[in-house]
C-alpha cells in the first residue's frame, strides 16, 4: 500500500510540475508575441489595455479598438505596428486605433505615445496590411476610388503632431463606413498631406466587428 500510494503522490507532482510549465510557457509567449492587443464591441462600447476580447450590447453603435507597441520590421517576432524609421517611430513607441460605427457614420480616433517629439506626422487609413516592405500597405482607402480624390473628405486623414514627450490624438468622421476587409492599417508619413515618406505602419482590420457588420 505504502508503494502505492507514493507512486500516486509522484504522479500527481508530475501532473503539476506539467501544468505550472504549460502556464508560464503561455506567460513567457504573451509576454514576447503580445505586441498588440484587440477589443470589439457592440454598443459603441470598447475596451483597451488588454488581451481579451469581448462586447456589450446596447444602443446602435459598433466599435474596435486595438493598440500596439512598434517594432522594427526585422524583428524576430513580428509586430502588428511595425516601424520603419526609429528616429520618428522608436521600437516601443505605442499606438491606439479605434473604430465607432453607427447610423451617422464612421468616426476613426488615433493615439500614439513615445514617437518623435515635435513633429508633424501625416497619418491615413490604407487598403491592406503591414509588412516588412513600406510599400506593402497599399493605397490609401478610398470611399470612391479615384487617383483624382486624394482628399480628407474621400479618405480617412489621421494627421496628428507631437507634444514634447512624443504623445498626440486626431480624430476623423465621416458619413460612411469602412467596410470589412478592405481597409486594414493605419500609416505613418514623414510629412502631413496626401503622400510622403512611411515611417511607420500599423496593421487595424477595419470594419470586423464581432456581429459582422459591413
Amino acid at each position: 500500500m505504502t508503494g502505492r500510494i507514493r507512486v500516486r503522490k509522484r504522479i500527481r507532482v508530475r501532473r503539476r510540475v506539467r501544468a505550472v510549465g504549460a502556464v508560464a510557457a503561455a506567460a513567457l509567449l504573451a509576454g514576447t508575441v503580445g505586441t498588440a492587443s484587440a477589443a470589439y464591441a457592440e454598443g459603441g462600447g470598447s475596451s483597451s489595455g488588454g488581451s481579451s476580447r469581448g462586447g456589450s450590447r446596447g444602443g446602435d453603435g459598433q466599435g474596435l479598438t486595438v493598440d500596439g507597441r512598434f517594432a522594427p520590421a526585422s524583428a524576430f517576432v513580428p509586430s502588428a505596428a511595425v516601424t520603419y524609421d526609429q528616429a520618428l517611430v522608436p521600437a516601443g513607441g505605442w499606438i491606439q486605433v479605434q473604430q465607432k460605427a453607427d447610423r451617422h457614420g464612421t468616426t476613426v480616433t488615433v493615439k500614439v505615445k513615445g514617437l518623435g517629439p515635435h513633429h508633424a506626422f501625416g497619418m491615413h487609413v490604407h487598403e491592406k496590411a503591414c509588412g516588412v516592405d513600406p510599400k506593402a500597405a497599399g493605397m490609401h482607402y478610398q470611399h470612391v476610388k479615384d487617383p483624382k480624390l486624394v482628399n480628407p473628405d474621400n479618405e480617412v486623414w489621421l494627421d496628428l503632431t507631437t507634444d514634447g514627450s512624443g504623445s498626440a490624438k486626431a480624430t476623423a468622421h465621416h458619413t460612411w463606413g469602412l467596410p470589412e476587409g478592405k481597409a486594414n492599417s493605419v500609416v505613418l508619413h514623414r510629412e502631413q498631406g496626401g503622400a510622403g515618406e512611411r515611417v511607420g505602419c500599423f496593421t487595424v482590420p477595419f470594419g470586423n466587428f464581432r456581429t459582422g457588420v459591413k
